[in-house]
This record gives C-alpha cells, sequence and structure tokens, in this order.
C-alpha cells in the first residue's frame, strides 16, 4: 500500500530538486509528445534547449533575442511572487501589462512628434501607474467585499483585451496608417524607441528594470520589515494578524507592485521589440510569468534563472515550428506541461511516500 504522510518540516533537498526533476520530466514527455506528431524526440528537445545557444546558422539572432523574450517574463514574476508569498493569487498580470502598454503608449503619443528626452521616462511612468491601476481593482473589491482576487484579475485580462481592441483601432491608430489597425511605429520615432543599449546583445531598458527588480526584491523579502510582513502574511495569516500587520495594505501593497512591474514591461515591450500597439499585441506574458514564478521557487534569484530557461523555450519552440515543423499549440503545451510537472513535484517537498508498513522514499 502506498501513501503520503506529511512531514514534520518542508525538505530542502526536495525544495531544490523539484525545478530539477520537472523539467527532465517535460523533456521526457514533451519528447513522447513530439513523437507522436512524427518528429524524432532526441533532435525535438536539442532544438528547442540547444540549438538557440550554439547553433551555428541561428545562435547569432537567438543569443540576443534570449534576453529580449526574458526581460517581460522576469519583471512581471517578480511582481507576481511577492503577491504569491502573501497568499494572494494574481492570476491577472496578463491585463495589467496589456492597461500599461496602453497608458504608457497613449502618453507618449499625446506628444508626438517631440523630441524631447524626458518623453520616454514620462511613458514608462504612465505605463507602470496603468498597471498599478488595473490591479487595484481587484484590491480594492477584495478588502472592501471580500471578493476572490483569483476571479476578478482573471475576468479583467479579457476587459483589457477587448480595449486593447478598440483603442488600436481608434483612439491610438496610426492617423497615417491607410486605415490599418495599430498605433505608430515606435522604432520609427527615436525619443521613444526602446532600442539595444548595446548593439547586437539584446539588452535594453527592459532588461535593465528586470535586473533592478530582482535585486529590488531580494533585498526587501530579505533584509526590510515589509518583505517579513508579507512572508509572514502568506505562511501564518493569524499570527501576522496578531503581530499588528494590516492585511488590507499587504493586499494593496502586492497587487500594486505586481501591476505596475506588469504595465511596465509591457510598456518596455511596445516601444522595443513590438513596435508597436497592435490588437494582437499580447503575447501570453503575463500567464507564462506564473510558471515562472513557481519554477524559480518564489524567489528573485530563481525567478531570473526561470526567466532565461523559459525565454529559451519561446525561442527553441520557434526554431521546432521552424525546422520540424511543430505545431505552435504543440510547443505551447510543452511550456505548460513545466507548471503541471512542477506542481506534482512540489507534493514531495511537503509529503513523502509510504510503503507498506512503512518505509519511506
Amino acid at each position: 500500500m502506498i501513501r503520503l504522510e506529511k512531514r514534520p518540516q518542508p525538505s530542502r533537498l526536495w525544495t531544490v530538486l523539484t525545478p530539477v526533476v520537472a523539467v527532465l520530466l517535460t523533456m521526457v514527455v514533451g519528447g513522447i509528445l513530439f513523437w507522436f506528431l512524427g518528429a524524432q524526440p532526441v533532435e525535438a528537445i536539442r532544438t528547442i534547449f540547444w540549438d538557440p545557444l550554439f547553433h551555428p546558422q541561428f545562435a547569432s539572432y537567438s543569443r540576443p533575442q534570449l534576453l529580449v523574450k526574458a526581460a517581460p517574463l522576469i519583471l512581471i514574476a517578480i511582481g507576481l511572487s511577492i503577491g504569491f508569498r502573501a497568499g494572494i493569487w494574481n492570476i491577472g498580470a496578463e491585463g495589467q501589462y496589456i492597461i500599461g502598454a496602453i497608458c504608457g503608449a497613449g502618453a507618449g503619443l499625446a506628444l508626438y512628434p517631440s523630441e524631447s528626452p524626458l518623453i520616454f521616462p514620462l511613458m514608462v511612468l504612465c505605463g507602470a501607474l496603468g498597471g498599478w491601476a488595473w490591479a487595484m481593482i481587484p484590491a480594492l473589491l477584495k478588502t472592501r467585499f471580500g471578493t476572490n482576487e483569483i476571479l476578478v484579475s482573471l475576468m479583467l485580462v479579457y476587459v483589457a483585451q477587448n480595449v486593447l481592441v478598440s483603442v488600436s483601432t481608434g483612439l491610438l491608430r496610426n492617423p497615417e496608417g491607410m486605415g490599418f489597425p495599430g498605433s505608430r511605429n515606435f522604432k520609427q520615432w527615436p525619443a521613444v524607441h526602446n532600442a539595444e543599449l548595446v548593439s547586437n546583445t539584446g539588452l535594453h531598458w527592459g532588461v535593465v528594470a528586470a535586473l533592478i527588480a530582482v535585486i529590488a526584491a531580494q533585498v526587501m523579502m530579505t533584509r526590510h520589515i515589509q518583505g517579513f510582513n508579507i512572508r509572514l502574511s502568506g505562511e501564518a495569516p493569524r499570527a501576522a494578524r496578531f503581530a499588528g500587520v494590516n492585511p488590507a495594505r499587504i493586499v494593496f501593497l502586492c497587487l500594486g507592485l505586481a501591476g505596475a512591474l506588469a504595465g511596465m514591461a509591457g510598456l518596455f515591450e511596445v516601444t522595443g521589440p513590438a513596435g508597436q500597439l497592435t490588437d494582437s499585441f499580447n503575447a501570453g506574458y503575463g500567464f507564462t510569468a506564473i510558471i515562472v514564478a513557481f519554477l524559480g521557487r518564489l524567489n528573485p534569484v530563481g525567478i531570473l534563472l526561470a526567466g532565461f530557461l523559459m525565454a529559451l523555450t519561446y525561442i527553441g519552440g520557434e526554431l521546432a515550428q521552424l525546422m520540424l515543423s511543430l505545431p505552435g499549440a504543440a510547443i505551447q503545451l510543452f511550456q505548460g506541461m513545466l507548471l503541471f510537472f512542477l506542481l506534482a513535484m512540489d507534493v514531495f517537498t511537503n509529503y513523502r511516500l509510504r510503503f507498506g508498513a512503512g518505509v519511506a522514499a
């Protein structure tokens, strides 16, 4: 007979092993999936994880893209992880990302064609404020009416997507675009273009912001009283209230930080790699960042590494579609497997297997 037995304390070994085992299982099961789709499993896994970094033909393009793809994932995941540590489940970062891009882009377009060096910082600020304001909706409803932040934040994603369609075909549409949906091309406006800081590296201001967010989050969660309050609220809510921690303030702080960082990520993306606000601007970074946050064990340094790993699957997935004719849905399923196996393996952090009369695994 096999049963799960609660551990006296979470296993430190399994805390470290869980992400590694989850990645390995994803590779194995993903390889089987690709085999069913007609591709060689080893070749498919190599194309996703190895070729973007070392293929003689594609690596020169793929390596800079690693920073481009990782930056928004890390920035959003850092904000989400702070809330998750407090037991606040913000699932709507995708909506905050979209609204941040809209607000930031709108602020810049209102000043077109000015070349003032202050425009881009203003757009970053407006992007952060837009994401923050969107996150304040579930925060306010949770603290005032006790609503579930998971449902509210998630449903607001679909509202944000419709707002995006509306402004890209109406309010923010390029008046010189011959009626096509989409804003002006920010890459053609030097004052607001989030260009590479170092040529052919993929390093732009979004990458810098992501690294700053990692450092700031690490300091806050390990060295600041607010980080202690956040951890205490998630691990022992009753003890937090006895210690004088205001639950409403924690909700507003965590959702606000997550929204602001997601909004900034949206702004950096729309003025940089995307270059234009269109009705298909959102790329699912807000949802993928949830996987990144958990894969990184809700730890800022872990999230940094997980962000690069997930970015690698994005780039490798595109190569696999190009070289092996794998469908895009299969690549998305492969990425989703990572979260599935991560959550499955995470059981062993708090539980151990008991076989028969009591031999533990």
